[in-house]
């Protein structure tokens, strides 16, 4: 281009060389377009790994104590450090490192929920015939919540063991029939197990550490 007299050119090759400029022009973003998608890729090909290298390692550490811990609760039966048999948690800590395992028993229902719960909703229909405030009544809004089921379609042990307050309320016999049936349909689906750690600041007060990304 340097040292080009335009005044020199005829229309047609100042035309070819402005449509040469274009394809310059046109081929250099394709290539910064390029390069950039290419660098962006790379960058989320790295994070990628490294995010599961992260989130391996960690499920790793957690079979892991997951494993040693049922080996502890062993010893600790052995020696009598355990209250109870059934007993499913235990703290252990030094000067400045404490160590929590914590279980819960899950708890559901079996077939005979569904069953509880389809006469329970006749039962509060009918109800509400014999309430002045109808389907406002606080006890039939109370229960008929209780009886909500989650996302996945199942009822929750909590909210159902409400209802069983509620029978001093309703004093019916169907009711307590109801509620019995659902006592009947309690089942253990498991047990979830959770680790907790906390370290002794300088301030001697313990601090919880909380292996959550975000929270390091």
């Amino acid at each position: 281009m340097i040292g080009i007299d335009l005044s020199t050119l005829t229309v047609e090759e100042k035309a070819a060389l402005l449509a040469n400029l274009e394809a310059e022009r046109t081929a250099e973003a394709s290539r910064r377009k390029e390069s950039y998608e290419s660098l962006r890729q790379d960058y989320i090909l790295r994070i990628r790994n490294k995010a599961y290298e992260y989130l391996n390692a960690g499920k790793a550490f957690k079979e892991w104590l997951r494993r040693e811990s049922e080996a502890w609760f062993s010893i600790m039966k052995e020696y009598g450090k355990l209250k109870r048999d059934e007993q499913m948690g235990f703290t252990l800590q030094d000067d400045r490192f404490r160590f929590q395992v914590k279980g819960n028993r899950v708890k559901g229902f079996d077939e005979r929920a569904d069953i509880a719960e389809k006469r329970l909703v006749e039962f509060l229909d009918e109800y509400i015939k014999h309430s002045e405030k109808g389907v406002k009544d606080p006890i039939y809004k109370l229960a008929m919540m209780m009886i909500q089921r989650n996302e996945d379609g199942d009822l929750d042990y909590k909210s159902v063991s409400r209802l069983y307050e509620l029978e001093p309320d309703f004093n019916d016999p169907e009711y307590s029939e109801i509620m019995n049936l659902f006592r009947e349909s309690n089942v253990v689906e498991g047990c979830v197990i959770n680790f907790y750690f906390e370290e002794k600041n300088n301030y001697n007060v313990w601090r919880k550490i909380e292996p959550s990304f975000n929270r390091m």
